[in-house]
């Protein structure tokens, strides 16, 4: 059956994860930017990030996307990704409003087809920062540690703002032939 989204609760192992932090922190943050130069929609994301490149990482991930568009998407995707690591701060605001995952007007020939997102902080790190998607009501905890979510990128969903602590995550897109 085709479903919207699907969730690994708990997948990623503390040792996965914590190979994963330490890819991180040999890479310096900077401020999150988004595929629109219009000043106002600036305001909707605030967030740290970094640029991930580890072959070991995307194949983790791939093996999770063949799942997910096996048992529920069957899209055309390809092993085709960017992977960033993301921070939000509860002192800087950390959230990322609204918004979906495809660059509609960024690339030629190809679009972001599926968009996967990996939990790296203890629930007890933050408060605040609930995943939502905007047209699906789900009561799934997307909060504990190492859960994956993988959905198709033109869902609208959101990282609400960060009340407390820090929230770490790690976010992916698989590409494939433009939508048609």
């Amino acid at each position: 059956m085709r479903e919207l989204f699907q969730v690994w609760q708990n997948a990623l192992s503390k040792e996965k994860i914590s190979k994963i932090l330490n890819v991180v922190n040999k890479s310096s943050l900077s401020d999150a930017t988004m595929f629109s130069t219009y000043e106002p929609m600036q305001t909707i994301r605030r967030s740290k990030i970094c640029w991930i490149s580890d072959e070991w990482i995307k194949k983790l991930l791939w093996e999770y996307v063949l799942k997910a568009n096996k048992k529920s998407f069957q899209i055309d995707v390809e092993n085709r990704s960017e992977i960033q690591f993301t921070e939000y701060r509860h002192n800087e605001n950390g959230h990322y409003d609204w918004h979906h995952d495809v660059n509609w007007n960024g690339q030629k020939g190809f679009d972001r087809k599926l968009s996967v997102t990996i939990q790296l902080s203890e629930i007890n790190d933050y408060l605040g920062g609930d995943f939502e998607f905007e047209e699906i009501k789900t009561n799934v905890n997307f909060k504990s540690l190492g859960t994956i979510i993988i959905f198709p990128s033109y869902l609208r969903h959101r990282v609400a703002p960060v009340t407390f602590g820090v929230r770490r995550s790690l976010v992916a897109w698989f590409y494939g032939p433009q939508w048609r």
